[in-house]
């Protein structure tokens, strides 16, 4: 508590009115003065006393109480301050700091700690200090503001050019970890596309740089892909180095690059990068065979059609060779059926062949037949959809395609109607997952099929079943392909909106591009996405999987992972990145990896220690910069607004003496008693000189 006193008048006339009658008894006053006439300065002291009563001065005592300054030290704890013992030489100052901060009084002290990307918001791959010290100081007037000290390594990169907000908070210091004289060597991915085409080379640039002095013409720069074999690639130092590379599938390729390290390293860190390239087809080709025109026929043919990557393939049998009415063969059709460039010759180049209804008639060779098997087994696609004929003596089940349909016919076709139902493994597997009721007891809501082949599974998952439980959707892995059999020609009746219709055309475009592999619909997958500093990692399999996985930062330090499972077949887990880099998660099985922060983050871009980012706000401020390994212990004194702030080895806080005011006495200083008197008093000193 502290006391402050001021005099402050209180006149008993409006101040329009004492101003005139000031004027003129000032006039009189000096009149009498000018002329020397009698009394004259008995006179004046008169009219001062009288003025001096109309005024009504009063003493005026304040009780204040202070209010306490308020410092903050900022704590950089982003990747960098992991270095060394820049982590070491951070926690002993701050400590050291806080200790030597509790013995002022009238000081408030607050310790922000920030880490890139720890709420879940601000990014991982930047430092951000002076976010940090506006949130702190966010509820305190800047009169209040005492200043604020950085212990970091210097590597700062919200400082705004106008220093705007920074300016006014009183002296800003920086304490430095690391040492001034490091030396470092850094891998940048110059240009990298966001995509390319599958099967042919994209162009990347990389370079490699030594901070600050080159250390070798030259490096070894080491690629992965995925599970291939490693390059290793020699790369000039300080020049832009072109590579080509191939995508190897659809989807996420991640390129990792690493450069083997210099002399004189600060960190690894930095010589490791990656790069996310989706890998895109340029067409799916689509080569669709209907064994007859049928009612479905068009429904196959408007849902490839309507997908503009999709390149349409499409032969449908009108007339058996077995019927014979005369006509000319160059009448019965416009376009020759090309049966040996289709099914021997450009066959591989197809990424999904699908027989629709089709029965043999001797148009297709056993030979044919046996080179889709072979395509298969290589890692092509095959979709069977099952007419009546598929039960006779004429079906595909009869053929060399048997060896890897994964449905045998028992004969039987069975009439009647169903409604089809998604199974328990259906409801896990990415082709039909959410299609139908969560809950099983639950009829769905679209429309009934009439007709079903009746199928003994003999490998596969059995997605949909139809009547009496019956496989209706089989899915199999043969080789390195891929097989679909639908057992009912009837999907069409869903298209036509029969009884409300159904999901056809979702249940149909999963299906395509499941047998084309897009790896957003494997079933037994693990894969992780990265939304900002966000890592969702999601592994999808058809069995529930409690196996934990295991996670590795950047930095080497490694995980355990538990994953909750969902109702989807898709067990997830959220992580926050505390650092920018690559993250691999594995289970045991498989394993993915997830690029967290920009291609070039600017946290790894220079790992050096420097002053140079902090120093036009010092400067501006009045702070000060002190390297740790030169002092690690820094004196602290509270300093008044117009004097330095700073020395080689102390800083200074600004002491404002801000206070509040908690009371307020007021005493007269001229009662009506003592004015009156000494009124009257002057008045007759003046009468009796004038009198003499």
């Amino acid at each position: 508590m502290m006391d402050g006193a001021s005099i402050a008048l209180s006149p008993l006339l409006p101040w329009a009115v004492l101003g005139p009658l000031f004027a003129v008894a000032a006039l009189l006053a000096l009149f009498g003065l000018i002329r020397r006439a009698r009394g004259a300065a008995w006179r004046t002291l008169a009219l001062a006393v009288l003025a001096l009563v109309l005024t009504n001065p009063s003493l005026v005592r304040e009780q204040r109480e202070p209010i306490k300054d308020v410092a903050v030290i900022v704590v950089d704890q982003s990747p960098s301050q992991a270095i060394g013992d820049r982590r070491a030489q951070t926690e002993r100052v701050v400590t050291d700091l806080e200790r030597r901060l509790a013995r002022f009084d009238d000081l408030e002290v607050r310790v922000v700690r920030t880490q890139a990307g720890g709420d879940g918001q601000s990014p991982v791959d930047e430092t951000r200090l002076a976010e940090a010290v506006s949130r702190a100081l966010a509820d305190v007037p800047r009169r209040r503001a005492a200043g604020a000290v950085f212990v970091t390594d210097g590597q700062v990169h919200d400082i705004p050019p106008d220093l705007r907000g920074l300016l006014d908070i009183g002296p800003v210091h920086a304490l430095l970890t690391g040492r001034p004289d490091e030396s470092d060597r850094r891998l940048a991915i110059v240009r990298a596309p966001t995509y390319g085409t599958m099967d042919r080379p994209v162009s990347l640039t990389i370079r490699v740089d030594d901070q600050p002095n080159r250390q070798s013409t030259d490096a070894i720069v080491t690629v992965r892909q995925g599970a291939a074999a490693p390059q290793r690639i020699r790369v000039p130092v300080g020049r832009d180095h072109d590579l080509l590379l191939r995508l190897d599938h659809a989807g996420q390729n991640v390129f990792e690059f690493e450069v083997e390290a210099a002399r004189e390293e600060l960190t690894l860190a930095n010589n490791r990068a990656a790069v996310v390239v989706n890998g895109v087809r340029d067409r799916l080709r689509v080569l669709l065979v209907s064994g007859e025109p049928h009612a479905g026929e068009r429904t196959w043919r408007n849902i490839l059609k309507s997908d503009p990557s999709v390149d349409l393939v499409h032969f449908t049998i009108l007339r058996p060779p077995e019927k014979q009415d005369g006509t000319p063969i160059r009448e019965l059709s416009l376009i020759a059926f090309p049966i040996r460039e289709l099914f021997e010759v450009k066959l591989a180049e197809f990424d999904l062949v699908i027989f629709d209804r089709y029965r043999r008639r001797g148009i297709l060779p056993n030979l044919y037949l046996q080179n889709i098997v072979n395509y298969v087994q290589r890692g092509g696609a095959l979709l069977e959809a099952s007419g009546a004929a598929f039960a006779g003596p004429t079906g595909l089940a009869r053929s060399p395609l048997s060896t890897i349909l994964p449905g045998r016919p028992t004969g039987d076709v069975v009439d009647g109607g169903f409604k089809p139902r998604v199974t328990d493994v259906g409801r896990r597997h990415p082709v039909t997952a959410g299609l139908g009721p969560a809950d099983p007891a639950v009829d769905p809501a679209w429309g009934r099929w009439f007709r079903q082949m009746d199928v003994a599974s003999a490998d596969g998952a059995v997605v949909m079943e139809g009547n009496a439980s019956r496989p209706l959707l089989i899915l199999s892995r043969v080789g390195e392909g891929r097989v679909a059999q639908l057992t009912s020609d009837q999907i069409w009746l869903w298209s036509r909106g029969i009884e409300g219709g159904g999901p056809q055309a979702e249940l149909l475009r999963r299906l395509a591009h499941w047998l084309m592999k897009e790896p957003e619909l494997e079933e037994n997958d693990l894969r992780a996405r990265v939304e900002g500093n966000r890592i969702t990692v999601e592994r999808r399999s058809l069995e529930p999987d409690r196996r934990p996985l295991q996670m590795t930062a950047p930095s080497g330090r490694t995980e355990q992972i538990d994953l909750g499972e969902g109702t989807d077949g898709v067990a997830r887990a959220e992580i926050l990145a505390a650092e920018p880099g690559i993250y691999r998660f594995g289970d045991g099985t498989r394993s993915a990896v997830a690029v967290v922060g920009a291609v070039n983050p600017p946290e790894l871009a220079d790992m050096r220690a420097t002053p140079a980012r902090l120093q036009p706000v010092v400067d501006r401020t009045g702070g000060g910069v002190i390297w740790l390994a030169e002092r690690p212990e820094v004196d602290v004194r509270r300093t008044r607004p117009d004097r330095n702030q700073a020395g080689r080895d102390w800083i200074g806080l600004r002491a404002n003496g801000d206070f509040i005011v908690t009371g307020v006495s007021e005493t007269s200083l001229l009662p009506a008693a003592a004015a009156l008197f000494l009124a009257l008093g002057t008045l007759l000193l003046a009468w009796r000189r004038e009198g003499r």
